[in-house]
C-alpha cells in the first residue's frame, strides 16, 4: 500500500469520531424555537387539521378491525357491494368531521399552551387546566378513528376482513378465531 492510501485509511476514523462527536453535540430541539407552536412541527399541526390517523387506530387495524378510509381504497378488491360501500362512505365521513373539528381544537389548545409559555402567564393552575383539556381532546380523537373501525367490521364479511389483512401485508393473527371471527354481530347483519 502507498503511504497516501495509508495516511487516508488512518484518518478516515478520526473524520468519523469527528463527524459522530459533531452531530451527538447538536442541542436534541435546536431550530424548533422557531415554530408556531413549539410542540408539533408542522407536518403535525396539518395532519391534525386534515383529520388524518397519525396512528391512533393502529390496535384495532393491526388486530382486524379495519379503517374506513382504507376499505375505500381496497372497495373494489374486497368486492363491496353498494350497501357496504355506501355504510363505510358514511362512517368514513361522519369520523373525518369529527375528527378535523376535534383536531382544530387540539392545535388552537396546544397554541394556548405556548402562548402562555412565552408571555410567561402560566402557573400551575392554569397548565393543569389546560393540559387537561389537550389530554381529553387527544383520548376523544383517539375514540373517534377507534369507533369507526369498530363499525366498520360489522359491516365487512369474515373473508372480507380476512382479504382486507393479506392486500395491506398483515401477517396472519396468532389466534385466528379472535381476529377474523367477531362474537357479535348487529340484529339483523348478514354476512356477505
Amino acid at each position: 500500500m502507498s503511504r497516501r492510501c495509508l495516511r487516508s485509511f488512518s484518518l478516515a476514523p478520526v473524520a468519523l469520531l469527528f463527524a459522530v462527536s459533531t452531530t451527538a453535540q447538536q442541542p436534541p430541539y435546536a431550530g424548533r424555537e422557531a415554530r408556531p407552536i413549539k410542540a408539533l412541527s408542522a407536518d403535525e399541526i396539518a395532519a391534525y387539521l386534515a383529520g388524518e390517523g397519525m396512528g391512533l387506530a393502529l390496535a384495532a387495524e393491526l388486530n382486524g378491525y379495519p379503517g374506513p378510509r382504507h376499505v375505500l381504497d381496497l372497495a373494489d378488491s374486497l368486492v363491496l357491494s353498494d350497501t357496504q360501500r355506501a355504510a363505510v362512505q358514511g362512517m368514513f365521513d361522519a369520523m373525518l368531521v369529527e375528527a378535523r373539528r376535534l383536531g382544530a381544537a387540539i392545535v388552537e389548545s396546544e397554541r394556548r399552551l405556548d402562548d402562555a409559555f412565552a408571555e410567561g402567564s402560566v402557573d400551575g393552575r392554569s397548565l393543569e387546566t389546560v393540559l387537561g383539556r389537550i389530554g381529553a381532546l387527544q383520548a376523544e380523537l383517539r375514540f373517534t378513528h377507534l369507533a369507526a373501525h369498530l363499525a366498520v367490521r360489522d359491516v365487512l364479511s369474515p373473508d372480507q376482513i380476512d382479504r382486507y389483512r393479506r392486500l395491506r401485508g398483515y401477517a396472519a393473527p396468532a389466534d385466528a378465531g379472535h381476529v377474523h371471527h367477531p362474537s357479535r354481530r348487529p340484529a339483523g347483519h348478514s354476512q356477505r
